[in-house]
């Protein structure tokens, strides 16, 4: 191997090693802690000159006269990108993740109970978007009478989302043509995309007596309103305390990272620039948001099979276990896609 390649190699676990104990101290990490902590196979001297070198290109700086080191974004940037394998989650944790959103009741309730496992399991904030409508099929479509001239409709998709309208429809419509109708608009629209639904029954009204024609468009109508609706861009936040255990991660204030988290539209964005193959991570700086310069942020996406119908992630300090949080957002949202396949 060549001496370069060897050099890049040491260099490479020096930095390691300092984010490891500064990320586990919360202390500025110092040549000799290094050597006595960790197996670097060099004196204290080369270190220090690797530890110059590192300082020198940016990735470490010394944030007091005499203090040790501490990670840059630049930093925990070459410390993600060179990670060889995310914490796996223990035997332990995996059931527990399984136990506790396998008793969900509902879609509103997985996305709950994944907001609060997230946040238990990272320690940090959790956030959670909903399945998004416009990516999903649609399962079924129940039509209920309610009076002889009104009718609740009732959208399943594959997700497990239920949206409700009520229907009041020109004429009366009996049961025999409410299940007539019912049963056309399965047999058509079930297990298809949302964008394809209205071309697949564009032609419904026709194939109905003249007198029920009046009332068939009107329930697809409003389908189509429950189909194109954008419903889906609600994001679910949780363990926002958990930013309180790291006041020395915000040595001015904490304000601007809550007063961005507060803002729907910026978790939206934060969450939607996440890639669908593979964990996300964004360090400090990388967030357009000025707000969380100070944090990281670490997403993926999720869904039912092989589709991605939403985010979730985890806002926190660049000072964070990167490993752990990566593994457990990885795996959380491997579970809930198989909760949502399964429904």
């Amino acid at each position: 191997m060549p001496e370069e390649r060897r050099l890049d190699d040491r260099k490479l676990a020096v930095l390691r090693a300092i984010v490891q104990d500064y990320v586990g101290t919360e202390e500025p990490v110092g040549s000799k802690a290094l050597v006595d902590r960790h197996n670097l196979g060099v004196s204290s001297a080369t270190v220090r000159n690797d530890m110059a070198v590192l300082e020198e290109e940016g990735y470490i700086h010394q944030p007091h006269t005499s203090a040790g080191r501490v990670p840059t974004d630049k930093g925990y940037r070459l410390f993600v990108d060179r990670l060889t394998e995310v914490k796996p989650m223990s035997v332990a944790e995996r059931r527990a993740i399984t136990n506790f959103l396998d008793h969900a009741v509902d879609l509103d309730d997985v996305v709950a109970r994944t907001v609060r496992l997230l946040a238990q399991l990272t320690r940090q904030v959790a956030v959670v978007q909903y399945p998004s409508l416009t990516r999903s099929t649609v399962r079924h479509v129940e039509l209920v009478p309610l009076t002889p001239t009104r009718v609740m409709l009732v959208l399943i998709t594959d997700t497990g989302r239920v949206e409700q309208r009520i229907v009041d429809c020109p004429g009366q419509v009996g049961e025999v043509m409410l299940g007539d109708l019912r049963t056309r608009l399965n047999a058509r629209a079930a297990g298809q995309r949302f964008a394809e639904v209205p071309t697949l029954l564009q032609d419904l009204p026709e194939t109905f007596a003249l007198q029920d024609r009046a009332s068939v468009t009107t329930v697809l109508s409003t389908l189509y309103e429950a189909l194109v609706e954008q419903t889906e861009e609600r994001v679910v936040m949780g363990g926002t305390a958990n930013l309180t255990r790291f006041p020395h991660d915000f040595p001015l204030t904490i304000a601007p990272v809550l007063e961005a988290l507060e803002e729907q539209v910026v978790l939206l964005r934060l969450l939607g620039e996440t890639a669908d193959p593979g964990v996300m991570v964004r360090i400090g700086h990388e967030n357009a948001y000025e707000g969380l310069n100070s944090t990281s942020v670490v997403s993926v996406g999720y869904g039912s099979g092989e589709e991605t119908v939403a985010k979730l992630g985890v806002v926190g300090p660049t000072r964070m276990d990167y490993p752990g949080t990566m593994g457990a957002v990885r795996a959380v949202a491997r579970y809930v896609g198989q909760i949502l396949a399964a429904s």
